[in-house]
């Protein structure tokens, strides 16, 4: 799973350059559609950008625009999608507080190491994975390859490489099990009893409200949000990895 994912972003890095400029046309076209009162065609511009090129800016563009239009549910997604880029993004961060407050909803909770996850971005995690193991391992096999008298400073080398390695390897299980998580995007949108269009409604979900998905069956997934579980269709709910 890990390896496929760094597969996809170094892959990712082949076509930047052939989207940036792309990219950088929806983002100004969609800036003159917000600028213009046009929210509706705003959003569906920001969308195609972050689609070609997924960027903190471009997301937060787009949550306001559809926040501008209505659709809380989206909105929250697509700020909450900007944090997984970059969590330290504090556009992204008020505007979610102010949307929780206005529609009444909660963040989601997080396990522990989902917390610790949020810490850094995904691809630093990543990074950080890779450096420190090949630090440790390089602490103790270069000495013997190269017959140097083993000194303190590479036993404490090796712990600190190993200790970072451990603590990344923790965030990334947190990141993996954050790709679980996604919201509501419709108001009232119905929380089934079975996977079906006649199933018994028990309850409805108020835009934004996030959940976890458990499995999939068909058109609808199955989610557990803080107080139940149901089935909701798939296009009344969607998974903040971007």
């Amino acid at each position: 799973m890990k390896l496929f994912r760094l597969i996809i972003l170094l892959a990712n890095f082949a076509v930047a350059a052939t989207g940036h400029a792309a990219t950088n046309n929806f983002f100004a076209q969609g800036g003159e559609l917000v600028r213009a009162g046009k929210f509706s065609e705003a959003a569906t511009v920001f969308a195609k950008a972050a689609q070609a090129q997924p960027a903190t800016g471009t997301l937060v563009n787009l949550g306001l625009a559809e926040w501008q239009r209505g659709h809380a549910g989206a909105a929250i997604l697509a700020w909450e999608e900007a944090r997984w880029i970059d969590p330290f993004d504090e556009r992204a961060e008020t505007n979610l507080k102010f949307a929780r407050a206005v529609v009444q909803v909660d963040a989601p909770q997080l396990k522990w190491f989902e917390t610790a996850s949020e810490w850094l971005s995904p691809m630093a995690w990543l990074w950080l994975a890779g450096v420190s193991l090949w630090l440790a391992a390089a602490a103790i096999i270069l000495p013997r390859a190269f017959r140097w008298r083993r000194a303190g400073w590479h036993q404490l080398l090796t712990a600190f490489g190993i200790f970072i390695f451990l603590a990344s390897l923790i965030a990334n299980v947190g990141i993996v099990s954050r790709t679980q998580i996604g919201f509501v995007l419709r108001k009232d949108a119905p929380l089934r009893l079975t996977p079906t269009q006649n199933g018994e409604v028990t309850s409805t979900l108020a835009a934004g409200e996030p959940a976890r998905k458990l499995r999939m069956r068909g058109n609808y997934f199955l989610i557990r949000t803080a107080n139940e579980s149901g089935w909701i269709e798939q296009n009344a709910f969607r998974l903040v990895s971007p």
